[in-house]
């Protein structure tokens, strides 16, 4: 396993491995992996004959008072889960390496980006899409891997892909819990064991809200509302949306279906944790 900071040098391995005829399978992350990123990296590794692992800390994915600064950092720890998973390469490139003086370019999607995380962290999609813009050129992958959990971003992901004719296969991966049902995501490291606790309410106003659409239950209001009560019955909690939404097109469902998504966005204390499923599929 080799690790990578610059980016012509990643670039250049690329060449090279792209003159051979190899499929490059690639995960793009932040960094301070979990079990969650480590099962897109077992996928990948059947997908590709070389895995690329990058791990960076996008500044322009944050929006001001963000957790930037603060966002969970082990490049160690990263580079041995990734060793074990298989990564041939790992791209921990420089935010200057990134963002050189004199960068300007912005890439802007439409109406994928209004919604859900988008309505309360302005800029943050487009953030999102130039970063996978460029690691995508610079890593020029065959197929890239990207988990559920965060489902508006991977729909935006692939819209512009499309958009923009980049060959790239997407691969949506469900999203990973733990045994007690909460999702795992790096920032679940800032809650403390009380907080952790509460922030089952999200696990189970989904598990509430499928189990009573599988009853019957199509109605948006009476199928919010529940979610809502679990919720707002837990103390330190603040709702940032909670929503029924189409799950292709991300617009607001009139009657709940089998192809319905069910997104929420929780503050716990100060942690902000997303979640979702489509209430027809697994969860």
């Amino acid at each position: 396993m080799k690790l990578i900071h610059d980016v012509q040098e990643m670039q250049q391995t690329v060449l090279g491995l792209k003159r051979q005829g190899k499929r490059i399978a690639f995960v793009p992350t932040m960094g301070f992996l979990h079990e969650g990123h480590a099962s897109l990296l077992r996928e990948g590794r059947k997908r590709g004959d070389i895995l690329v692992l990058s791990i960076f800390v996008n500044p322009t994915q944050f929006g001001i008072n963000e957790d930037l600064d603060s966002y969970p950092r082990n490049l160690e720890g990263d580079c041995a889960l990734a060793e074990a998973c298989g990564v041939d390469l790992i791209f921990a490139p420089t935010a200057a390496g990134m963002y050189p003086p004199g960068f300007q370019t912005t890439v802007s999607l439409g109406p994928l980006t209004k919604p859900l995380c988008g309505a309360s962290r302005p800029g943050h999609f487009d953030g999102v899409a130039v970063v996978v813009t460029k690691l995508f050129g610079i890593v020029q992958p065959d197929c890239a891997l990207f988990g559920n959990k965060d489902f508006q971003q991977l729909a935006v992901i692939r819209q512009m892909t499309l958009d923009l004719n980049l060959p790239v296969e997407i691969i949506g991966m469900p999203i990973v819990r733990e045994p007690d049902g909460l999702a795992m995501s790096s920032r679940n490291s800032y809650l403390t064991p009380e907080q952790r606790q509460k922030a089952l309410c999200l696990s189970k106003a989904i598990q509430k809200v499928r189990e009573l659409f599988r009853a019957g239950e199509t109605s948006v209001d009476r199928l919010l509302g529940e979610a809502r009560m679990i919720i707002t019955a837990v103390p330190e909690t603040s709702i940032d949306y909670l929503e029924l939404r189409n799950s292709t097109t991300l617009q607001p469902a009139a009657t709940a279906t089998a192809d319905t998504l069910f997104a929420l966005a929780v503050k716990i204390g100060s942690t902000r944790l997303i979640d979702n499923t489509v209430l027809g599929g697994d969860l």
